[in-house]
């Protein structure tokens, strides 16, 4: 079994299984999973520009979820604030299938990701050229399209399944809705190409960590409004 084929094995047996036991987490997971699997078709037709980094890096994101949730599961070790946020939210309150997915969404990329893109750039960035930086941003970058095409599988397997009424909001606007979730997801991402250099560029360990703990209140101070906000 290869890499992609485990991952998405993975996810989407934890769907399953929170899905049968109405857990809501189980709504941004299969989002997440079905954004991995278009991931994949695109590396497998060559869709990016070095699909050996962007397949390194989209292994690695994945490992910040699991890591999180395993920590978060079995009470060893702490999980991130950002993620015991998401996770007692998902399990505890009554939220919408929208506030489940977009609160995933405000964890995983927008603080998960910036560290992500930050340790696989790390090795590379100082001997990077101009041209092979903007290279890894245009990976980055169409990624935004994947996302694109993703969104409105997500509406239609997921959301509208407990959101009925999101039907009658497609039919009426057309792909409106479909754009402003994927233009929210991916101005979310062009902070975080925005945040993965500033880290990348501190010029000290003492400073990248001031960085990442901004970013983290920032994160969780979003989360907050996304569970209050409905």
């Amino acid at each position: 079994m290869d890499q992609g084929t485990a991952l998405l094995r993975k996810m989407f047996q934890k769907v399953d299984d929170w899905k049968a036991s109405a857990d809501g987490r189980y709504i941004f997971l299969n989002c997440y999973g079905l954004m991995s699997r278009n991931m994949i078709r695109g590396l497998e037709e060559g869709q990016f520009r070095d699909s050996l980094w962007v397949d390194r890096l989209m292994h690695h994101f994945a490992d910040y979820y699991f890591n999180a949730l395993e920590q978060y599961e079995r009470k060893e070790q702490e999980p991130p604030p950002v993620w015991r946020q998401v996770h007692d939210s998902s399990r505890k309150k009554k939220l919408l299938a929208l506030q489940h997915l977009l609160l995933g969404v405000n964890a995983h990329i927008n603080y998960d990701l910036v560290l992500a893109l930050s340790d696989v750039l790390r090795p590379e960035w100082a001997r990077l050229t101009p041209a092979k930086r903007e290279e890894r941003y245009l990976d980055h970058t169409h990624v935004n399209t994947v996302i694109a095409r993703t969104v409105d599988t997500v509406q239609d397997q997921v959301i509208e399944e407990h959101t009925p009424w999101m039907d009658v909001i497609d039919r009426l606007c057309g792909n409106l809705d479909e754009w402003l979730i994927s233009s929210l997801i991916c101005r979310w991402r062009e902070e975080v190409w925005s945040y993965a250099v500033r880290l990348l560029n501190a010029p000290s360990s003492a400073e990248r960590e001031q960085l990442r703990k901004e970013l983290e209140t920032k994160v969780l101070k979003r989360g907050e409004e996304l569970i209050r906000g409905y």
